[in-house]
């Protein structure tokens, strides 16, 4: 029997443009023979199929249906392919989950939190051989001490926006005297803010899965930009970054990694595929946590696309076991 999927794009930030890109590469590779995939795209205008033949139909939100031709279609589960809100902060996982529709992605708790770079890195705290950047969390309207900060923290530090994937609004501070510039640029795109001592390394982002009941480890991408930081402009646009997948690490590290990634993944209570950067300091030495996406990008050039090839496996199977994973 061919299982009926919805798949979920579009969204309400500025990475709905990516979220379109990634699903158009699934929708691609979603096997035909298993599947009756209808693409809806959901805007701030409404959530809506678009059939290739006819105008645009409106999703019934009582019950994730669609009505065509006077026909019901209902559907076995959800593909989300939604960067940012609502697919990746855990709003539309906690709406299938009152209306018992199962998905792609981790659930609903697990994506919210996650959203929160300060809160993961609490949870991801006390696991074996992973280290965490000392770091300041503070919230716009509460009262917080430059002097604290600067006592507590080694510069440089990173000032990041708490919420949100992309690395808009973050900025390097390089001396005590430009922290709150950096603080107030940093709250024209959040409330709260994460304020980080500035770890000096090479970038690796692992791919982790759960396929045929087991935590699956991709092939790690180190990736090298001449940026300070893997911002927006570096991350969607070709050239900015190299990217070399499989990483090229000792065994020993590429080990280590891998036990670190999965352990992460279980201690999130993660499902679906996800992605997680880290910073590896000098001669392969310490890893540190950077942050995890729980809808990592799915486009033709985009990170996991990269490792499930270097894993010898088509995206085709991929994508087939990891519904049969999430959705059943």
């Amino acid at each position: 029997m061919k299982k009926t999927l919805a798949l979920l794009t579009g969204g309400t930030t500025g990475e709905w443009v990516v979220s379109v890109k990634s699903a158009a590469t699934i929708a691609q590779n979603l096997d035909a023979d298993k599947f009756d995939v209808y693409k809806i795209m959901l805007t701030q205008q409404g959530w809506f199929y678009e059939p290739a033949d006819s105008v645009k139909i409106e999703v019934d939100r009582n019950d994730f249906s669609l009505t065509i031709k006077g026909r019901k279609i209902m559907f076995d589960g959800v593909f989300i392919a939604i960067h940012g809100s609502p697919g990746e902060d855990g709003k539309l996982q906690g709406y299938f989950d009152m209306l018992n529709l199962p998905y792609t992605t981790c659930d609903a708790l697990t994506s919210a939190i996650t959203m929160n770079k300060g809160y993961t890195k609490a949870i991801v705290q006390g696991i074996e051989n992973l280290h965490i950047a000392k770091s300041a969390q503070i919230f716009k309207n509460t009262a917080y001490s430059l002097e604290q900060i600067k006592k507590d923290l080694k510069i440089p530090y990173f000032v990041k926006p708490n919420n949100g994937g992309s690395s808009i609004g973050m900025s390097k501070v390089t001396h005590g005297a430009d922290l709150q510039a950096a603080i107030d640029k940093a709250f024209k795109e959040d409330t709260q803010l994460l304020i980080e001592e500035f770890i000096s390394g090479r970038e690796f982002t692992v791919g982790v899965v759960k396929l045929d009941g087991k935590v699956t480890v991709l092939p790690a991408t180190e990736v090298e930009t001449a940026k300070e930081f893997f911002d927006f402009e570096a991350k969607y646009t070709p050239g900015v970054a190299t990217e070399t997948t499989p990483a090229p690490i000792r065994p020993e590290t590429k080990a280590r990694v891998e036990q670190i990634a999965k352990d992460v993944y279980l201690k999130l209570n993660c499902s679906g595929v996800v992605r997680i950067d880290f910073i590896l300091t000098e001669d392969e030495g310490d890893f540190y946590f950077i942050e995890i996406n729980t809808i990592p990008g799915q486009t033709a050039t985009s990170f996991i696309p990269q490792q499930v090839a270097a894993a010898g496996m088509k995206l085709n199977d991929f994508y087939t076991k990891l519904v049969k994973e999430t959705i059943g």
